[in-house]
């Protein structure tokens, strides 16, 4: 059997994503990847009795499910730049030396989560379909199954999506830059 290679220098040639619209990731085939991220929720608070209905749910949801589904956990940078920029205005404003003294304690704790690359974990569950029909209802299906399940969840947006493919392709660098065309 031989070996097929790719040839092109160009990611956009060997990645099958055409567009992200309408929380949706539109392959080249005509398939849509769609989904539902899932609030995180620390189910290791509540009482064990309560802790064992939320897992027999789950367990019993990813049972009932008749379709492929992927798991997906992405971390998603967090900015506090806005919240530090605020710390710091009230600071310069504060004249009692006790409160300013707080506010520069939050500040280098702000200064630690930023320096350390702090991320927030978002839970997802994606699944690939044709069918737009099929597609509202997998998605009816698996947030009323979480719901049952003690957790909420909501349709992926664009942004979702994007963070995502970020995550898997750029080992969860954000790109910010435009496309890069050249003329050879």
């Amino acid at each position: 059997m031989a070996k097929t290679q790719s040839r092109s220098r160009y990611t956009e040639d060997w990645i099958p994503v055409q567009s992200i619209s309408s929380g949706m990731i539109l392959l080249n085939t005509q398939e849509k990847v769609t989904g539902v991220k899932i609030s995180p929720r620390n189910i290791f608070i509540l009482d064990y009795e309560s802790q064992q209905s939320i897992l027999a749910n789950l367990r019993n949801m990813y049972n009932q499910l008749d379709f492929e589904f992927w798991l997906v956990v992405a971390d998603r940078p967090v900015d506090i730049s806005v919240y530090m920029s605020q710390l710091q205005l009230l600071y310069n404003q504060e004249a009692s030396p006790a409160i300013r003294k707080l506010i520069a304690e939050d500040i280098r704790k702000g200064n630690s989560f930023m320096n350390n690359n702090v991320v927030d974990t978002e839970y997802y569950i994606l699944f690939k379909e044709r069918d737009l029909d099929k597609i509202q209802k997998r998605i009816r299906t698996l947030i009323n199954a979480l719901a049952a399940a003690g957790l909420s969840a909501k349709q992926t947006s664009n942004e979702d999506l994007r963070i995502i493919l970020d995550n898997f392709l750029n080992g969860g660098k954000t790109t910010e830059f435009g496309t890069v065309v050249t003329t050879e």
